[in-house]
């Protein structure tokens, strides 16, 4: 099990984090999983599962992401239980053996990598059969009404009109997906998705000022968030998709 933390409870992340907590807790009696975490940066995610006594590798580009990630694991008692690798999502497989993994985080990756067919059968392939893939892409849908919101309606047609979801030249996101194009990704990998939330559902779309001066806005927005997760229409437009496959 991962305990609670601040940031667990935070109503931008804890659609996710109930997910990973529902798996570990399936899985409990196999004791220590190896998880790897791609793109993981500084370990907002490794460190709170190293500290519930997984194993985590951590594959990120950045070596001064992966310097961040040794301090903060250093500072939390679980330096030997967090393994940095400098190294690419789409190439995993030079640097993590195949079909060693029981858990793989691939959090805001497909979005930017060069190819993420290779990244998603690059997931695949160092699971181990029953293991799974936590899986959180940018979802076009909320970049269309973002857009709109804000005021850039061009843009928001461009992101309707593009395959990719793109808004235009200047936008950095290489590619965006629908629960439909993530999922097919996936399965042609080889990784059969068991549950679709939506993240971030409205969260974003709250003034901050707002949770600040209202008592308990915070805990209303998180039951919120968890409420619509998993419900379309609302999980279709949240800012973010999050999909657990299998490898079967």
């Amino acid at each position: 099990m991962v305990e609670r933390t601040r940031a667990q409870s935070s109503p931008r992340t804890a659609v996710v984090w109930e997910v990973l907590r529902a798996e570990l807790a399936r899985r409990d009696a196999d004791g220590p999983l190896r998880i790897v975490d791609a793109g993981g940066g500084t370990g907002g995610f490794a460190v709170p599962l190293a500290r519930s006594g997984h194993d985590v590798t951590v594959i990120d580009a950045s070596p001064d992401a992966l310097a961040a990630l040794n301090r903060r694991a250093a500072e939390a008692g679980v330096a030997d239980r967090v393994r940095a690798v400098q190294g690419d999502a789409d190439r995993m497989l030079d640097v993590v053996a195949a079909g060693s993994a029981d858990l793989v985080l691939c959090h805001s990756v497909l979005e930017h990598v060069d190819d993420p067919a290779a990244a998603a059968s690059s997931m695949a392939g160092i699971l181990r059969t029953g293991g799974c893939a936590s899986v959180l892409v940018a979802n076009r849908a909320a970049t269309v009404l973002s857009r709109a919101l804000g005021g850039h309606f061009g843009q928001a047609t461009a992101a309707l009109a593009s395959p990719d979801g793109r808004w235009g030249p200047a936008d950095t996101t290489r590619r965006r997906f629908d629960a439909t194009s993530a999922e097919v990704l996936l399965a042609r990998a080889g990784l059969a998705v068991e549950q679709i939330h939506g993240v971030r559902v409205v969260s974003d779309l709250v003034p901050g000022a707002l949770l600040d001066s209202e008592p308990g806005a915070l805990e209303a927005l998180l039951a919120l968030e968890l409420a619509a997760a998993e419900l379309p229409p609302y999980r279709d437009i949240a800012t973010q998709l999050h999909l657990l496959a299998r490898r079967t």
